[in-house]
């Protein structure tokens, strides 16, 4: 294993070339994965950098392993403390139990009870504390000042960043004429190693940041010229749920990254079914940021390359994702009509709706709609259609056979 690094703590270079060969001891080659599907979708050639492939789930392992390959014997003798979601939180617990060194790792409440669980199977303590990341990190600094833990932050750290980076490196072998990188953002880490790598070695490439619109900490900085807090966060994407983004890294960021674009929590949701149907990859809702981007991107025939940086999600939320993925794309739909309490009447709709190639999910026969039952009881209808024309097309021919359909809110 690596010693100390003798070189200082900047973004060179000299380090990335020095992080790309420490990392290759734990990491996995993800190789860029060509989308054809999203490529037809955008009008760009678009390749995925599936970082969700990696040991951890994540690419933070790239940034916690270099940083313990530079730490000094007697720092990781004190035992190393770190705050993370989750994803920064396996790379720390990985990289200690390679090195035989003692991890702490606080980690929010709200966490996803898979990254606690896999962290600790890594060998590593963890305390669940706080709400969000920020919460868990001043934690993580009153322990580590009180129990002389060293402390590895998950992103403002030069060293870590440096690590991050060396995505960067393999994205141009695989593909040295891009033109674009989507990078998720949570505190910077990540998208100020790899934006100052890339403009290193092309400075013409245009690296784009992507937060979730509920917690877009680094444009509220950017915008202001400033590190600035948000009072609080709320999206989906909890391994990008920042209050405050890096100090040190920010100026990497000001310098190197060309532009922000903002995500709602919908677009994560349907990023995730096209991915899963498409790909037949699971990728969390931070990950999936730089593939929702991808639908805001303003040009054409481009190399974009999205860069998934975790697939660590609990089957429960990924339940949950699904469904109302297929409801906002029309795929699942209710629809409620009234019937004449008689004898005959589902089999009338029910057929109508074969006939339109219809697939029933789940019917509920509420009789107690009217209190004139023979006037009319209702029938929610639970559907799966094919998308949008098809359903309007189901619709439409209830309505021509007399009845009066209403959507309702789809529950699945």
């Amino acid at each position: 294993m690596p010693t100390k690094s003798s070189k200082t703590d900047m973004l060179t270079l000299d380090r990335f070339e020095e992080a790309c060969e420490v990392v290759k001891e734990v990491t996995k080659e993800t190789k860029l994965v060509y989308s054809a599907y999203l490529s037809e979708r955008t009008g760009n050639k678009v390749y995925l950098k599936p970082e969700n492939m990696q040991m951890t789930g994540a690419y933070k392992l790239r940034g916690a392993y270099y940083k313990v390959s530079t730490m000094s014997e007697k720092d990781r003798k004190k035992g190393i403390i770190t705050a993370s979601a989750g994803n920064h939180a396996q790379g720390v617990a990985y990289a200690a139990k390679q090195y035989g060194l003692k991890a702490v790792i606080v980690m929010p409440t709200t966490t996803p009870l898979i990254k606690v669980n896999r962290t600790k199977n890594y060998g590593a303590e963890v305390i669940l504390y706080g709400d969000v990341y920020d919460e868990a990190c001043d934690k993580a600094l009153e322990l580590a000042k009180k129990e002389g833990y060293t402390f590895i932050h998950p992103f403002d750290d030069a060293t870590v960043a440096t690590g991050q980076g060396t995505i960067a490196m393999e994205i141009f072998q695989d593909l040295p004429v891009v033109d674009y990188i989507l990078v998720p953002i949570g505190g910077g880490g990540l998208a100020a190693g790899v934006s100052t790598l890339a403009k290193l070695l092309n400075p013409k490439i245009k690296v784009i940041g992507v937060e979730p619109e509920g917690a877009a900490c680094m444009k509220a900085s950017l915008d202001a010229g400033k590190v600035t807090g948000l009072k609080s966060v709320s999206t989906i994407a909890d391994g990008t749920a920042v209050k405050t983004p890096g100090q040190s890294i920010f100026p990497y960021i000001q310098k190197n990254l060309d532009d922000i674009i903002t995500i709602k929590d919908e677009e994560l949701i349907v990023a995730f079914l096209d991915m899963v149907e498409n790909h037949k990859m699971v990728v969390e809702n931070s990950g999936l940021l730089s593939v929702a981007a991808l639908a805001h991107m303003k040009v054409k025939n481009k190399r974009i390359v999205s860069i998934l940086s975790g697939g660590n999600m609990d089957v429960i939320t990924m339940s949950s994702v699904v469904s109302q993925g297929l409801i906002m794309r029309d795929r699942i739909f209710t629809v409620s009509v009234l019937l004449p309490d008689k004898p005959g009447q589902l089999s009338q709709v029910a057929g109508v709706i074969a006939k339109e190639n219809g697939n029933v999910i789940k019917l509920e026969h509420n009789q107690f709609v009217s209190t004139n039952r023979n006037a009319a009881v209702e029938l929610r209808i639970t559907l799966e259609a094919f998308g949008t024309e098809h359903k309007d097309k189901i619709i439409k021919a209830l309505e021509v056979d007399g009845y009066l359909p209403k959507i309702v809110r789809t529950s699945i």
